[in-house]
């Protein structure tokens, strides 16, 4: 059986996205291209060695009302976020 990976490995539309493994250098590119190709009602399950907080207001700068950024764990050295593609459209 061919894997398709347009199809979330976790239930409920949430794709793992495990910042830990990428080079530093080309995370927030990274995360970005994630975030642009989810669809409204899907999330990015994020999980990083520490707390990204200019991460998180660059995204929330960019994407406003579009990404409801959610903690689901902020344990040292295990951060895990859901970024959940809400369909709203920033303020022009």
């Amino acid at each position: 059986m061919p894997h398709d990976c347009s199809t979330p490995q976790i239930p409920g539309g949430i794709y793992p996205f495990d910042a830990r493994g990428v080079a530093r250098r080309f995370r927030h590119a990274a995360i970005f291209g994630a975030l642009e190709a989810l669809h409204p009602g899907e999330a990015m399950r994020f999980c990083n060695d520490h707390d990204p907080l200019p991460l998180l207001a660059q995204i929330q700068h960019r994407y406003g009302p579009y990404i409801r950024i959610t903690y689901v764990s902020r344990e040292p050295g295990q951060v895990v976020i859901d970024f959940l593609a809400t369909g709203e459209q920033a303020a022009q």
